[in-house]
C-alpha cells in the first residue's frame, strides 16, 4: 500500500522555485532518506507534506486521499507526524507535559485518552527520567529525543524527521540511530532528512536525492551514493 504519493508538486517563492515537479510515493513500512545540498527544498518539501505551506500546483495524497488543500492539524490528526530541525519545546513546560500537548492536539483527544501512551512514549525515547523536568533545562540530545517524542505522541502513520541527528556525538547519534531503528521496526514509515550520511544510511532502504528543488535521483542507498551525478551535485567532487 501506498501511504504518501506527490505527483508533480511545486511551490515558489517569488521568482524561487523552491520545489520543481516533485514526483515520488512511499510504500507503507518503508524508511526513506533524504538528501541534498542546502537550499535544495528539502524541508520546504516537508512543509509541504505535512500542510504548513501550501502546493502551488501538483497533488499531495495520504493514504490513498488527496490532502493538497488539507489544513496542517488535520494531517496530523489522520496520522503525518513531523520532528523539526531546530528543536523548540515548550521550555516552561515539563517533558511529560510537553507529549501531553502533542497527544491532545495532535490526536484530537482528550489529556486522559493520552496519557498512558505518552507515558510509554517517554520509556521507549529514553526520557523517563526527565518527565517532570522543565524542557527548556534539557541537553541537547535530550531535546532531539523529545522532538521525536513530541512527534510520536501524535500516533503518527508517518513520520517526518528533519536533521534529527545533527550537531551530536557520535555516540549521541548512535544512541538516537536505536531508537528510530526501534520505531521503525514497529511499522512506522518514516521520511528521514539528514546531512549525517552514515546515520541516515544505517536506517533508510531507499534514498531520494534533491538539488534545486528537483528529484536527481531514488533507488537504492548504495547506488545513489556511487551515482557520479550525486557526488558531483551533493558532495562537490568533479568527476
Amino acid at each position: 500500500m501506498t501511504i504518501l504519493a506527490l505527483k508533480n508538486v511545486s511551490k515558489s517563492f517569488g521568482a524561487l522555485k523552491v520545489t520543481d515537479n516533485v514526483s515520488f510515493e512511499v510504500p507503507e513500512g518503508m524508511a526513506l532518506g533524504i538528501i541534498g545540498p542546502n537550499g535544495a527544498g528539502k524541508s520546504t518539501l516537508f512543509n509541504l507534506i505535512t500542510g504548513n505551506i501550501g502546493a502551488d500546483s501538483g497533488s499531495i495524497e495520504f493514504l490513498g486521499r488527496d490532502v493538497t488543500r488539507t489544513p496542517a492539524r488535520q494531517r496530523c490528526v489522520s496520522g503525518v507526524g513531523r520532528s523539526f530541525q531546530i528543536p523548540q519545546p515548550f521550555s516552561k513546560l515539563t517533558v511529560y507535559e510537553n507529549l501531553l500537548v502533542a497527544g491532545t492536539f495532535g490526536r484530537d483527544k482528550s489529556e486522559a485518552e493520552v496519557a498512558h501512551t505518552c507515558a510509554i512514549i517517554l520509556e521507549r525515547t529514553e526520557l523517563i527520567s526527565k518527565a517532570n523536568a522543565p524542557a527548556g533545562g534539557l541537553s541537547l540530545l535530550e531535546r532531539k529525543r523529545l522532538e521525536l517524542a513530541r512527534a510520536m505522541a501524535t500516533h503518527p502513520r508517518l513520520l517526518l524527521l528533519d536533521e534529527i541527528a545533527g550537531g551530536l556525538t557520535d555516540a549521541e547519534c548512535q544512541s538516537l540511530i536505536e531508537t528510530i531503528k526501534a520505531i521503525h521496526a514497529e511499522g512506522v514509515t518514516i521520511i528521514w532528512i539528514e546531512h549525517v550520511l552514515h546515520a541516515l544510511n544505517s536506517v533508510v532502504e531507499r534514498l531520494l536525492v534533491l538539488d534545486f528543488g528537483k528529484v536527481i535521483g531514488v533507488g537504492d542507498p548504495a547506488a545513489i551514493m556511487e551515482s557520479k551525478e550525486v557526488k558531483e551535485i551533493y558532495l562537490g567532487i568533479e568527476i
